[in-house]
């Protein structure tokens, strides 16, 4: 049997288990909108994918140019019933920029992010790889977002309510506020969406996304 060690508290997977089955007890009618939920998922990320892979590459190529170091940054996050998986982004920081500076903190005017990687967080392109994350089951296209690991450290027993659906690409709190809000609204945030959850919900919060990647918002802490 697996587990956990948060906050000095072991949650085992049966724990974690439990807490989805009281959820979907509470939130009933809501099991085989979730279902759908996953197919629609998989088929709008599979779709995306083949129409902006040209787009994909040229993120890759101009990446790779831009300074030395891998193409994608890979990092641990917090997945649903919080098991960790890894994340995918494209690299918008110089290589090792976790151990210079702010560690993994980054703001406005960052030195360590490259040119390249300022206009792809900007417009939210560095997110693209995620889409993959998607189609493996890591993520959803919306959900609370995908947080590190060590945040659950944080979390109260109603915020780890926000574990008990898988992380999106988007979210709720990315539509409202995003990194500019405080860690613990932003965690509140995701329990309302989770407990609020219905399929329309998911598509007020697509098309909510659109102005806030134009406007360029909530790219970075203040």
């Amino acid at each position: 049997m697996s587990y956990e060690v948060y906050a000095g508290k072991i949650w085992t997977d049966e724990m974690w288990k439990s807490a989805e089955k009281a959820y979907l007890a509470r939130r009933k009618n809501v099991r085989m909108q979730l279902m759908f939920k996953r197919y629609l998922d998989v088929a709008i990320a599979s779709l995306a994918l083949l129409l902006i892979w040209p787009l994909l590459l040229g993120i890759a190529l101009a990446v790779r140019l831009s300074s030395p170091g891998p193409i994608l940054f890979c990092q641990e996050r917090l997945g649903k019933l919080g098991k960790p998986f890894t994340i995918y982004k494209f690299r918008t920081m110089v290589d090792g920029a976790v151990n210079i500076g702010s560690g993994l903190a980054t703001f406005k005017g960052d030195p360590r992010v490259t040119k390249v990687g300022k206009f792809l967080r900007e417009y939210h392109l560095d997110e693209l790889p995620q889409l993959f994350n998607v189609i493996r089951g890591d993520m959803s296209l919306v959900g609370p977002r995908p947080l590190l690991v060590s945040s659950l450290n944080t979390y109260n027993d109603v915020q780890k309510r926000r574990l008990l659906m898988p992380p999106g690409v988007t979210a709720w709190e990315a539509v409202n506020g995003g990194l500019e809000n405080s860690l613990e609204e932003r965690l509140n945030l995701d329990v309302w969406y989770v407990e609020r959850w219905n399929f329309w919900l998911d598509w007020v919060i697509l098309f909510k996304t659109i102005p806030v990647v134009l406007r360029k918002e909530g790219v970075y802490a203040k």
